[in-house]
């Protein structure tokens, strides 16, 4: 029996750091994976430079454009790790080629969930704010511990430190470790405290957030449980970005098998927690 194919794969974002990471981890699974088109903004230096060389890899013919519709043409998913302004705009074109996508873009604003859920109904779209297998697993630990410690014995904090660069605060992965501790404790989805300005005392229940931002830090995040004379606390510390090209790629490549419909890095995984 013959093998088969390798999917074609479009990367959105193809000239930041991630896009370049993904490159690299495509490169890594080359039966079954290649790139077939590499996608960033207009306003980008890397528009007309070859993916592969851009990547630091061998060169592969395929050259960064700002058309998405174009690159979508014989594409059998889409990985999305580019500006969240863009997050709309290519989710539309990606839903109207009916092409499986996944976007690790963070910072989007909360009403776009709503277009998640009506793409989902024609695509298989995976939304993740962190692809990392660690940080997958750290959600469902949150969420089991939530449930095990009830608020009136535990107060949850949520610290989380990335390089001076990083845009958004709380991260996108902080903010879905809150919802994980909120689900636990079968709370509503409250939007964070600035955990810089707040006052006085912190209110029975409250999740709260620490942001630290500095130097090179790729991604640590802490759950902190805080009781009356013990703490219990759950981390997650990323020392090489690779890891969340990684952990995008192939659930990338198992979301091009599914259905269309909305799914979660933990359905990638098959995690099925008290959520």
């Amino acid at each position: 029996m013959a093998a088969a194919e390798p999917l074609n794969t479009v990367i959105i974002g193809a000239g930041g750091r991630m896009g370049r990471a993904l490159a690299r981890a495509v490169a890594e699974i080359p039966a079954r994976l290649r790139i077939s088109a590499a996608v960033a903004s207009t306003a980008s230096a890397s528009l007309g430079r070859d993916a592969g060389e851009l990547a630091g890899l061998t060169r592969l013919d395929v050259r960064v454009t700002d058309d998405l519709a174009a690159a979508l043409e014989g594409a059998d998913l889409v990985i999305d790790f580019s500006q969240p302004h863009a997050t709309r705009s290519n989710l539309a074109v990606c839903r109207a080629a009916r092409k499986p996508l996944l976007i690790g873009t963070t910072g989007f604003p909360v009403e776009l969930n709503a277009s998640f859920e009506e793409a989902a109904r024609e695509i298989p779209l995976l939304v993740a704010p962190n692809t990392s297998v660690g940080v997958t697993l750290l959600q469902e630990l949150t969420r089991i511990a939530a449930n095990a410690l009830s608020a009136d014995l535990f107060d949850i904090e949520i610290i989380e430190a990335h390089h001076r660069m990083k845009k958004d605060a709380p991260s996108g992965t902080a903010l879905a470790l809150g919802r994980a501790a909120a689900q636990g404790r079968g709370l509503p989805e409250a939007h964070p405290k600035d955990a810089t300005s707040r006052i006085g005392e912190r209110p029975k229940g409250d999740i709260g957030y620490a942001v630290i931002r500095g130097g090179d830090i790729v991604g640590e995040h802490t759950v902190l449980f805080a009781g009356t004379g013990e703490q219990v606390t759950l981390g997650h510390r990323a020392t090489d970005r690779a890891i969340f090209a990684r952990g995008a790629v192939r659930a990338a490549l198992w979301l091009a098998a599914q259905p269309a419909g909305r799914y979660f890095m933990s359905d990638f995984l098959g995690l099925n927690s008290i959520a």
